[in-house]
């Protein structure tokens, strides 16, 4: 009993302290400095921390108006011209001119985070939607959505509200065109774009109707924010348009219409009138039934259904109706990509849901292409009446039915963190056995909340499986969870030695909430048939089905092509990627390369970079080979496997062109054995809204980010764990010695390095793993992190709620004696090389040239990203093809801040020790609390000995370690000059 009333004492002396803590930055003289930029932090900021987790969802802010008399029955209109802007920010970029066919409209070239604001009078207070008349910038630079934070009076009524799109129109470029095969190459999309109207939606699908806002009598401003260019004609606010079911919509359809006397029209899928991202691909489906079907011939005949499964993302058809009447509309369809998982679509014909039941239309799972008429739960069909001439049908993308069970589950996920947090206070942090507790004393209410959670889940659960139709792997997640709970919960008193479990629970449950945000539907047809009339046969018969089983099966032994066949009259190249990759560089070469130069090009696909390995040993190799990992070169230049590029006279050109701490992976006993291609950056990123609210700047150094540290723990908040690259090369520290013989972090400077290294954990608490920074930065308890540029991807991507709110900047850095901070930081690169037993090797040279021109590498980024989506951004090497791609002007500002000290750790025979050894040493120090320089020394004689012993293999030493010759590893000790020019202060 003493030692339970000592550790209670403990656990509430504890939480004093913690709010005394929390409060020191307030209070005079605890404060360093007698105020730190934190001085008005209290304990309440924890709640700003999960400010992402806590806001109210447009859902509910739309029931509060409800219950407060707003109503969406009024006859309000107002329409505001475009140019009529009653206020913008101080560099935001507007003009009032004709643009596209239509006069004086306000033209937003928007290059940064600007806002441009408009004032209303409203008469009749209400409900309103909101809908623009709109015209996005057409052009190479310009291909993502146009996304706006709209704030009324002020702010956001909703956090939907920040990350509005305005979509562009897309539409395929065909027919399709063949490579030498006879295979289709997948189509490239063409920005339409022209004119367009749409309402204000949320970015995930989130909701069936437009977002509606409350407006009441008299003046109000509205702000669009943003970075994205756009002609505006004008902005009307109108009451949202009403939706019947199905019965009522039919009786209001002409009652007397004749028998419609015409023949089926049938729409091929991938023969889409528009498309609203030019990521929804096209896809090649082998089923013999589907249309059209050539054998052993990749023919892209249908929508990509994994790729057209998330937010808004729709697509329309347009046909023509031979003559007015009734109509019914099958598809044939496929939704069988997630196992019995229901999506659902937005039905519109001639750009309206037609009836309520359209508005989210449920495809239930099913293995293969199923026909599936559009019609009631009893089968039922449901008939359009459709006019005589041109017509269009749509589908979009919504999660509509499984919004309510979303936001549930995020705040369950809330409530495990706290539950987690609650033990984590109560224990210290500490696993210690030897401890007994008594939960329901020790921590009063909290099985009580944690029992509240899992009733929660399992009535989620049930609700999920009446909107699925069926049990499925989230519903059997969400089952797991629940007995997760159980086990807990039946031996309570055990819970504080399982806190890592109540952490675990959140991730699972995330993982459930990103499955639920994915709809795949993929289809082949669209059946548009008179009612009377019979549908056409959707699916294909068992005899048909056991045919193409037969011809697939046959055809998939016979392949396309063999790697082995080395043509001698072209130059071969070979491309660690994917297929788009391959014929996309294959069609660029055939148009711009061979003409130029004379020069025939053959684009193969690696499929594993394994079969390097293999090809060469059997005397079989490509000239030049693109996609390679960053150490693939080095690894083949030692054994005499690849071409020196500094043996070209014109190689110091191209040299220049590139950071020189990008080469460095390249190099190898005076010559350079690989070309950089792409490369990304580690960057800060930083959380805005977080940051001013707690009057933090952006750190500049580390000791700028050590001071920040304990204000964002005080709140509940951390960093990621960084890597060691920073603290070595900022602080002057090599890793290996000039002659390439031994490591060189033995030096003073690099046990200092490490000590500044470990100290970050061991002295400042970082956390020491991180399960998802991305997931992390998004619900705010890492405001601050380093990661690459496929975060920045990520980000703008998939956390639409943070539009506006988190930006990059350059990582920390040391300051140097001159004043200056070094920032020297990797991030990673692919390589290009040509191979030793190459017969063209200047053909190659000059291949390797054209590739990495800048002209080359922003065609090659840009269609690509047209053709597959932003997450698909070509982080090229070539800084002058880079700026060019769309980034906004203040992250591309940062980026080439950090681009200048890139640097990337050479290679020696046996260096791929050092990453493991370091790696061991740091777990010895900051785990097992070993003193740093014991355990760097550990390190260091372990590094030695494979060095020593890769280099006698190699000749560069003899058997009793004197060095024969020395590798002269190259030197870097001052920023690139070359990303000067782009550096804009």
């Amino acid at each position: 009993m003493e030692l339970k009333a000592m550790l209670q004492f403990r656990v509430w002396t504890l939480a004093a302290l913690s709010l005394v803590l929390a409060l020191g930055p307030a209070v005079p003289g605890l404060a360093e400095g007698g105020g730190s930029p934190g001085s008005a932090v209290t304990a309440a900021g924890r709640d700003d921390a999960n400010r992402s987790q806590s806001e109210v969802y447009y859902a509910e802010v739309l029931d509060r108006w409800k219950r407060e008399g707003a109503t969406a029955e009024h006859s309000g209109l107002i329409t505001i011209p475009g140019a009529g802007t009653a206020g913008k920010s101080p560099d935001a970029h507007v003009s009032v001119r004709d643009y596209n066919g239509k006069n004086g409209v306000l033209v937003w070239n928007a290059a940064a985070d600007e806002w441009i604001e408009y004032e209303i009078d409203v008469k009749q207070g209400g409900l309103y939607a909101i809908e623009v008349s709109y015209h996005p910038f057409v052009d190479a630079k310009h291909r993502k959505p146009v996304s706006w934070n709209v704030a009324l009076d002020g702010s956001n009524p909703y956090p939907e509200a920040k990350s509005i799109q305005l979509y562009r129109h897309w539409k395929d470029r065909l027919p399709a065109r063949t490579d030498d095969s006879g295979d289709q190459i997948r189509p490239m999309a063409e920005d339409v774009s022209g004119w367009l109207t749409a309402p204000f939606r949320d970015l995930a699908g989130s909701y069936e109707d437009p977002l509606l806002f409350h407006l009441t009598p008299g003046k109000h401003k509205i702000r669009f924010s943003g970075s994205d260019p756009v002609a505006i004609e004008s902005i009307t606010f109108k009451a949202p348009e009403a939706t019947e079911d199905y019965k009522a919509a039919r009786s209001r359809m002409p009652a007397n219409a004749a028998p419609v006397k015409a023949d089926p029209i049938v729409i091929e899928a991938e023969a889409a009138q528009w498309k609203n991202d030019s990521s929804i691909p096209l896809a090649y489906d082998n089923d013999i039934a589907s249309v059209p079907y050539v054998r052993g011939k990749i023919t892209y005949n249908t929508i990509d259904g994994q790729r057209w499964s998330t937010g808004n993302q729709e697509v329309s058809w347009s046909f023509d109706v031979p003559e007015s009447g009734y109509y019914k509309i099958a598809l044939r369809a496929q939704q069988s990509f997630m196992s019995n998982r229901s999506s659902f679509r937005t039905i519109m014909i001639n750009g309206k849901v037609p009836f309520s039941e359209l508005k989210a239309f449920r495809f239930l799972y099913s293995t293969g292409w199923k026909g599936i008429v559009l019609g009631d739960d009893k089968g039922q069909p449901y008939e359009f009446y459709l006019s005589k001439g041109t017509n269009t049908i749509s589908m979009r993308v919504t999660q509509a039915p499984l919004k309510p069970a979303m936001v549930e589950l995020e705040k369950h996920i809330a409530g495990l963190k706290q539950l987690a947090a609650d033990i984590k206070a109560l224990t210290g942090g500490v696993d210690d056995r030897n401890r007994t507790w008594d939960i329901d004393k020790d921590l009063p209410g909290f099985t009580d909340q944690l029992r509240g959670v899992r009733q929660g889940l399992d009535d989620i659960r049930a609700r999920l499986e009446t909107i699925n139709g069926r049990p499925d792997a989230i519903s059997q997640g969400l089952v797991t969870v629940v007995e997760e709970i159980d086990t807990l919960l039946a031996d309570k008193d055990e819970i504080p030695y399982e806190g890592s479990r109540l952490v675990s629970l959140q991730g699972k449950v995330g993982d459930l909430i990103q499955q639920l945000n994915s709809q795949p539907l993929q289809l082949d047809r669209l059946y548009v048939v008179p009612v009377q009339q019979d549908f056409p046969k959707m699916e294909a018969s068992f005899i048909q089905k056991l045919e193409g089983m037969v011809v697939n099966f046959l055809y998939s032994f016979k392949p396309k092509e063999k790697l082995s066949n080395v043509q001698d009259d072209v130059l071969n190249v070979w491309v660690l990627r994917g297929r788009d990759y391959v014929n996309l560089l294959q069609d660029m070469a055939n148009e711009m390369f061979t003409p130029q130069t004379g020069i025939k090009v053959k684009v193969n696909l690696l499929p594993d970079a394994s079969l390097l390995v293999l090809m060469n040993a059997a005397g079989i190799a490509p000239d030049v080979t693109l996609g390679l990992s960053q150490d693939t070169p080095f690894e083949y230049a030692v054994r005499n496997g690849m071409y020196d590029l500094k043996q070209f006279e014109d190689f110091d050109t191209v040299f220049k062109q590139y950071a020189p701490g990008s080469w460095t992976p390249f190099y190898y006993n005076g010559g350079y054995y690989g070309m950089p291609e792409t490369q990304t950056f580690q960057m800060l990123f930083y959380r805005k809204d977080i940051l001013q609210s707690r009057g933090l700047k952006v750190p500049d150094t580390w000791d700028d980010l050590y001071k920040m540290l304990p204000v964002l723990q005080q709140n509940g908040m951390n960093i990621t764990p960084v890597g060691h690259i920073p603290f070595f090369f900022q602080n002057g520290a090599d890793y290996f010695e000039p002659d390439g013989s031994k490591t060189a972090i033995g030096s003073e400077k690099g046990f200092e390095s490490f000590k500044i290294w470990t100290d970050l954990y061991n002295k400042y608490a970082v956390d020491r793993t991180v399960s998802s920074f991305y997931q992390h930065f998004r619900d705010g308890t890492m405001p601050l992190g380093i990661a690459d540029l496929g975060m920045y991807i990520q980000l703008a991507v998939a956390a639409p709620e943070l539009n506006g709110w988190w930006g990059v900047a350059p990582i920390p850095g040391m300051k140097q004696a001159d004043g200056t901070v070094a920032r020297w930081m990797g991030g990673g690169m692919q390589a290009s090389a040509i191979f030793k037993q190459t017969k063209k090797p200047k053909e190659a040279w000059e291949f390797l040239k054209w590739w990495s021109s800048a002209e080359v590498q922003e065609r090659y980024g840009t269609d690509l990203e047209t053709l597959n989506g932003v997450s698909f951004r070509w982080n090229t090497s070539n800084i002058d093809a880079f700026v060019r791609l769309p980034w906004k002007e203040d992250d591309l500002k940062a980026i080439m801040e950090q681009w200048r000290w890139f640097r990337e750790i050479p290679n020696v025979p046996g260096s791929y020790f050092m990453e493991r050894e370091l790696q061991n040493a740091w777990n010895r120090t900051v785990v097992d609390g070993i003193n740093y320089r014991t355990s760097l020394e550990t390190a260091i004689v372990d590094i030695d000995r494979e060095i020593q012993r890769k280099m006698q293999e190699f000749n560069f030493i003899d058997a009793n370690g004197k060095v024969i010759r020395s590798l002269n590893l190259p030197s870097i000790d001052k920023p690139w000059e070359g990303a000067d020019k782009y550096v804009k202060k």
